[in-house]
């Protein structure tokens, strides 16, 4: 069983990528905006970003405890906020130079590891993609 993050700016297409590989997988979904909506924190300070880091890991956690592979999409900004999630496979989304919100876009520290790097919005073609190399 492994955690997949699904990482990348605002808008890059984390969300419909996540969308179509769990599924493929049999994975439990976490979506970031999902998670803070019910813990109804809408910090995105750096702090803020860490805090919802470490409750994005902790679902992760117990999910792969319970057996299952779990797909997460969520910005994670900094290296910072990368060290804290418990990623066994990362796909950084690269498929926009901006977002749109700001302060985002200041705080991203593009990543220098990654295990698959996506470079267009097209979900099911790199969906197919990811599932191949994930049953290597």
């Amino acid at each position: 069983m492994k955690i997949i993050l699904i990482m990348g700016l605002p808008g890059a297409g984390k969300t419909t990528l996540a969308d179509e590989l769990a599924p493929m997988i049999n994975a439990k979904r976490l979506n970031a905006d999902e998670v803070r909506k019910k813990a109804n924190d809408w910090d995105f300070s750096v702090e803020g970003r860490k805090k919802q880091a470490k409750r994005m890991a902790k679902f992760a956690y117990e999910l792969k405890e319970e057996g299952n592979y779990v797909v997460a999409d969520f910005i994670c900004p900094t290296p910072e906020a990368r060290r804290l999630f418990p990623s066994d496979y990362i796909i950084w989304v690269d498929t926009i130079n901006e977002g749109r919100f700001d302060d985002t876009n200041k705080m991203f520290v593009k990543p220098d590891k990654f295990d698959f790097h996506v470079t267009s919005q097209d979900a099911k073609y790199w969906a197919t993609k990811i599932f191949e190399d994930l049953k290597k």
